[in-house]
């Protein structure tokens, strides 16, 4: 799983870039049929001929977007999903075609006033003509940083999602034969907008849906009040500002981990969104609900998770797939 991890984790893969992380997990699963639909999400199917169960996990990290270019060669930018800018000073990103570059911050009297108009990113070049020979405006990149083991604790950009698509890459890869039609759709462009598993939902039509995602911790120094913790165990999601777990979906969830002896946590997410949050309003609605991977220093360089939350969620997934439901 680390290895996995460590390489969707390191591949480039802003919001509506998302093909290097989609080549890693179709080269992951070759016994499948896999298809790319109009708008970049991957569908993986295990036919079945009881209800159809669709497993979502997003393919794309944040990032941010080159506005303009100034005479010196130094780049303005907007953010693509949710960037905190009291996060970005001096840190590295890394354009598709392999440029680097490192965010400046200018002078301020405050800290305080920082916003992403007071930051710019600088590649090294010596003026704009220089600068347009590497970078363009309208180019995408991504925030860098390396994968560090510490254990049952690992640590890298891009947990936010990749952790969820190991574990949905994993399940496909060791689920028996089920009588359940599995659907896996590995999604695009859901840090602006929840977008990719929008078209799929309506496409897949399913019975059921399952998002994988990580959350939030209450478990650092005065942090949020917040149950989930690091090393406690899946996280089966009660609601967030997307989505109110369908009852069912709940209970089963839960009474799969107690039956199971599946470590898990409840969670009730008082920010934020998944996939589920688009799944359940898909046609005529599909009930739906979110097992979680916990995670600190959200829509940070360095998301930090315990690798046994991630057994458990997957364990939790294979039993859900599983599952005689109604």
């Amino acid at each position: 799983m680390k290895e996995l991890l460590q390489r969707l984790t390191q591949a480039y893969g802003p919001s509506g870039s998302e093909d290097k992380v989609r080549e890693i997990i179709k080269a992951e699963l070759p016994g499948y049929e896999t298809k790319t639909d109009a708008l970049g999400n991957l569908i993986v199917e295990k036919k079945g001929s009881k209800n159809k169960i669709m497993f979502s996990a997003h393919m794309d990290e944040i990032g941010i977007i080159v506005t303009h270019i100034d005479k010196e060669g130094f780049l303005r930018f907007d953010f693509v999903g949710g960037v905190n800018p009291f996060h970005l000073p001096g840190e590295r990103v890394e354009f598709k075609n392999g440029t680097l570059g490192v965010i400046g911050l200018e002078k301020l009297d405050k800290i305080s006033d920082l916003t992403k108009a007071n930051l710019y990113i600088d590649i090294g070049a010596e003026n704009k003509e220089e600068a347009m020979k590497l970078v363009r405006v309208g180019d995408f990149a991504s925030f860098t940083s390396p994968f560090i083991d510490l254990g049952n604790k690992v640590v890298s950009k891009a947990m936010d999602n990749r952790s969820a698509c190991a574990v949905l890459i994993k399940l496909m890869q060791e689920l028996p034969e089920t009588q359940n039609h599995i659907v896996a759709v590995f999604t695009v462009q859901e840090e602006v907008g929840l977008r990719g598993a929008r078209t799929a939902a309506f496409g897949v039509d399913p019975d059921y849906g399952i998002a994988l995602d990580v959350t939030a911790t209450g478990d650092t120094p005065k942090a949020m009040t917040m149950e989930v913790g690091l090393g406690k165990g899946a996280a089966i999601k009660v609601k967030d500002n997307s989505l109110l777990t369908h009852p069912y979906v709940k209970d089963k969830l839960i009474e799969l981990a107690e039956q199971n002896n599946i470590p898990y946590q409840m969670e009730v997410l008082e920010f934020g969104g998944t996939d589920a949050g688009v799944i359940h309003l898909s046609r005529s609605g599909v009930p739906s609900g979110v097992i979680s991977i916990p995670c600190r220093y959200l829509h940070g360089r360095s998301e930090m998770l315990d690798t046994r939350d991630l057994e458990a969620a997957l364990a939790l997934a294979k039993a859900f797939a599983k599952a005689d439901l109604k």
